[in-house]
């Protein structure tokens, strides 16, 4: 098995819990879904956030996955003038048979902008 990072991002429509809850799981089941991962192929997992989203922890969604035994992080984006607002990225490491150039990487809604060169 190798060592792969899977990038994704999420923007919400708004800053609320519940709503960060369903953006951020959607983007996770679809990260699981699209590499053919389950939850013991993670080895960890960072999260950003644009730092006008303040309502929860983006991580808290991959608790609610039942990702329980996985390191989580969270940081604040940079704060750059012009950049998409309410963002969620993601940043995961797994373990995977599957080439480098064979990972998905996720960009969900607008944030499919942010990458243009590796959004699936």
């Amino acid at each position: 098995m190798a060592v792969r990072a899977v990038r994704g991002a999420v923007q919400l429509e708004r800053d609320e819990a519940g709503h960060m809850d369903e953006q951020v799981g959607a983007l996770l089941s679809a990260i699981l879904e699209r590499n053919g991962l389950v939850a013991d192929d993670l080895i960890s997992i960072w999260f950003t956030a644009t730092p006008d989203l303040r309502s929860d922890f983006p991580a808290a969604a991959a608790r609610k996955l039942g990702i329980v035994d996985v390191p989580l992080i969270c940081a604040q984006e940079l704060d750059i003038e012009g950049a998409m607002p309410r963002v969620v990225r993601v940043l995961a490491h797994i373990e995977s048979d599957r080439p480098r150039a064979e990972i998905a990487h996720v960009y969900l809604g607008a944030a499919a902008a942010l990458r243009k060169d590796i959004a699936q």
